[in-house]
């Protein structure tokens, strides 16, 4: 290095000499321009530096979107396919239409079938009619048995009445004959009165005998002995006798079996009484006719009736809904690809026919170091540079959650560390970044481009879940229902 030269007058050090030799000029050029190219640097490596330790970035990224499967729900021919690979379409627009004939001849059957049922049920009802009627007038006929019976036990005390009132005409003449036997002709009484009154005697003893069997043949109908037990009378009869009487027990038998018909299920252990209170019972006010008319309506063969309507309207609305089957819509808007489907192929129910990818629904998948992810957290908004497009033409994202194991964890044959020899390998886990004011119509991206994505993790995150690592359930609660009657 060259000597500088000093000035004693001032005290100050000089760079220059106005007689300096030409090398020692370009040693203060080199220096000069070494610090200028220092100060170039340090201007442009502060941003760099303060860019990586505010960003967090990876170039392992890719674009990501949802993709719909076109199948048929319905088996048939193919009549017609309008679109082809990569035609843009909207939700609802008409891809492929499968012959109809087929199913309309279905919905016609189905619409024959739910007519038939809704006349079965006017037949039903009919018939529920008709076995109202059955049991109004086998209701009728228990009544009547019962009635029966009742005046056969009234006949019965009037037949043993009048027994009594022919024993009484026997007593009085076997007394005037027993008179006539002892005064003879003393008493003034002719042998034909004698006679007479003997011959009265005798008709006495046939009437008593007449009522006494009158009364034998009046309990016997009743279903009891022609003579009563000891202790008892020939009026005793049973106190139940009107509730266990045969004809009345048939009569009631008669009214279970037509009532099963209408859904009454009677007992056989109970007594007409009990059974017919127990009807009434059915209506508060006890109405007869809101009783029958509540039974039509729950009569077996009429709910029965109704059911195939039901079922018949379910097998039309089935037949109507498969024959909307043979128009395949698009269910998402997107571009058509992958298309393997022509007309005049049959189609079976799940077959793949082509597919429909999401231009609007679309993501980035970046695969961030393991090493880098303390940094990272839902609501971080991120720079993304797309290959395609490059720096140019920036887009903005923002993470949206993190896939629950690394990429090694999630392959087909994930990798066995247990087993031979271990090498440590970087992981590296895919972080979701939803992209933020996307046009699909202005730059459009595609499933599979490469992207460099960078997140600015000293920025503080922002939108829902911002700040957690996890997202929160969101599996809806499961609605009250109605206790069971």
């Amino acid at each position: 290095m060259w000597p500088m030269a000093t000035s004693e007058a001032t005290g100050s050090n000089t760079t220059t000499e106005p007689g300096a030799p030409p090398a020692k000029r370009r040693g203060w050029a080199f220096r000069i321009v070494a610090a200028l190219v220092l100060v170039a640097a340090a201007v442009a490596l502060v941003p760099w530096v303060r860019l990586a330790l505010t960003t967090v970035s990876t170039d392992d990224a890719y674009v990501n979107g949802h993709v719909t499967f076109v199948a048929p729900r319905v088996p048939g021919q193919v009549i017609r396919v309008l679109v082809d690979d990569n035609n843009r379409v909207r939700k609802g627009d008409l891809l492929v239409e499968l012959d109809k004939e087929p199913y309309r001849i279905a919905v016609e059957i189905a619409e024959a079938s739910l007519e038939t049922a809704k006349a079965n049920v006017l037949a039903a009802v009919a018939q529920a009619r008709g076995t109202e009627g059955e049991m109004r007038s086998l209701r009728f006929a228990l009544a009547r048995a019962i009635e029966s019976v009742n005046n056969n036990v009234e006949l019965l005390k009037s037949r043993a009445a009048t027994l009594d009132a022919q024993r009484a005409r026997l007593d009085k003449a076997q007394a005037d004959y027993q008179r006539a036997l002892q005064t003879g002709d003393s008493g003034g009484l002719s042998r034909e009165e004698i006679d007479h009154r003997k011959q009265a005697v005798l008709v006495a003893v046939a009437d008593v005998a007449q009522a006494l069997q009158d009364v034998h043949q009046v309990r016997v109908s009743l279903g009891l002995r022609a003579e009563p037990g000891p202790g008892e009378n020939l009026t005793s009869v049973p106190a139940d006798i009107d509730q266990n009487f045969s004809a009345v027990r048939e009569a009631q038998a008669n009214l279970i079996r037509a009532a099963a018909q209408m859904g009454i299920v009677g007992s056989f252990e109970q007594t007409p009484h009990e059974m017919l209170e127990a009807f009434r019972k059915r209506d508060p006010s006890g109405d007869i006719d809101k009783i029958y008319d509540e039974l039509l309506m729950k009569a077996p063969n009429v709910k029965q009736a109704e059911a195939k309507v039901l079922e018949a309207q379910r097998q039309l609305e089935k037949a109507r809904l498969e024959l909307s089957y043979c128009d395949i819509v698009a269910e998402i808007d997107g571009a058509v690809t992958r298309r393997n489907v022509n007309p005049g192929n049959n189609v079976v129910v799940g077959q793949s026919l082509m597919a429909v990818r999401s231009l609007t629904q679309i993501w980035i998948d970046a695969n961030f170091k393991e090493t880098q992810l303390a940094d990272l957290c839902i609501g971080q908004e991120a720079d993304l540079v797309v290959d395609m497009y490059g720096s140019a033409r920036p887009f903005k994202g923002r993470i949206t959650g993190f896939t629950m194991g690394t990429g090694s964890t999630l392959a087909l044959l994930p990798a066995e560390n247990a087993t031979g020899n271990f090498v440590k390998v970087v992981q590296r886990l895919p972080v979701r970044i939803d992209l933020l004011d996307y046009d699909p119509d202005r730059t459009p991206l595609f499933v599979g481009l490469s992207v460099t994505p960078r997140v600015w993790i000293k920025r503080a995150p922002t939108g829902p879940d911002a700040g957690r690592m996890l997202q929160p359930s969101i599996v809806p609660k499961p609605e009250p229902t109605e206790p069971r009657r």
